[in-house]
């Protein structure tokens, strides 16, 4: 089908803005999203190489001393393929050059739901566990680069989610994603990886260069909700035509004009970049309540072990052990909080 669009648009684009005959897909349908397909094979590679590594990789885990990986994680990660596959392969990869709002919707699911699920797989834990040990060192170490921890900076990490959809819109990208096939596997491939860039560190499920609080990842949640909504409002408002002189050139028949394809569009991308924020919001928070856990157990093994300490000195000295419940607050010694209640 996007053969067909390149051949109709290929004198199009060069006269101008002169319609030709539409050799594109028929009129869309809400069953298109299920029935008509096309052939990415760039993303159908990618995404079949890398559910055969993980997959691979788990039995790998599985076989080690370790726990056993979680099976929730294997399940995110091939469904974040099997999304990337669906968009790029179904009727969203059909129209996706045909129609604004499609490419909307397109944009929103490569760049915010694709990458968090491939996220939430912790790929790179995963390539750690599942490495020889002379491997796993280099990994770490190139975690802990320079590199490594300004790409995972918040405010580096926090502008590549950000800027790309005002980039694409506002920039020459957007025309060249629609009018060329190379421009159209570049936007497939770029949305996920910066995805992945803003995830990965927020998330930090998987081992980064330099750990961030939780909380940070909220207020960017927050602020990255604003930013969606500022562009669907210039996109819905603006009174500017995003590659008019390439939707002119195609001619396409049927469905919206150019100005309603596009409100829906800025619509589209308004309402699903604030919903789709809901999920990472959710792994978020759970993530900050098992990191809580985990301190907490800490803390309490720490206070175990001197509470054990202590008694074995008291017995081996012939005194009298000292009741648990008796022991010195845990907060009078701790460094962060000891001088708040004159510890």
């Amino acid at each position: 089908m996007n053969g067909a669009v390149d051949g109709a648009l290929a004198g199009g684009l060069a006269g101008g803005a002169r319609v030709l005959a539409y050799g594109g897909p028929p009129a869309w349908q809400w069953s298109d999203l299920a029935t008509s397909w096309t052939f990415e094979p760039v993303v159908l590679a990618l995404s079949l190489l890398l559910g055969g590594w993980y997959l691979a990789a788990v039995r790998t885990a599985n076989r080690g001393d370790g726990a056993r990986w979680q099976p929730t994680r294997t399940a995110a990660f091939l469904g974040g393929l099997l999304l990337w596959i669906w968009c790029t392969c179904s009727g969203l990869g059909v129209y996706e050059r045909v129609l604004f709002t499609d490419r909307a919707v397109q944009v929103v699911l490569l760049l915010m739901v694709v990458p968090l699920l491939l996220a939430l797989g912790a790929p790179v834990s995963l390539l750690v566990r599942s490495s020889p040990e002379h491997r796993r060192e280099r990994i770490l170490r190139a975690l802990r680069s320079r590199p490594s921890k300004v790409l995972m900076f918040p405010a580096v990490s926090t502008a590549l989610l950000m800027a790309p959809p005002w980039l694409l819109y506002f920039t020459p990208w957007y025309e060249w994603s629609v009018s060329s096939g190379v421009g159209n596997l570049v936007l497939h491939l770029a949305l996920v990886l910066l995805g992945l860039a803003y995830f990965w560190p927020r998330l930090q499920l998987d081992p980064v260069g330099h750990e961030y609080p939780h909380l940070v990842g909220l207020f960017i949640t927050f602020a990255e909700v604003i930013f969606d909504a500022g562009l669907g409002i210039v996109l819905i408002y603006g009174g500017h035509l995003v590659a008019e002189h390439y939707y002119v050139a195609l001619g396409r028949p049927w469905g919206p004009s150019l100005a309603q394809d596009q409100t829906w569009g800025g619509n589209a991308f308004w309402v699903l970049g604030d919903l789709v924020g809901l999920p990472f919001l959710a792994a978020l928070v759970r993530r900050m309540v098992v990191q809580g856990r985990e301190e907490i157990k800490a803390v309490d093994a720490e206070l175990d072990a001197r509470f054990e300490a202590q008694a074995a000195q008291d017995r081996a000295a012939g005194r009298p052990e000292e009741d648990e419940g008796g022991m010195r607050p845990w907060w009078l010694d701790d460094p962060n909080l000891k001088h708040r209640y004159g510890g």
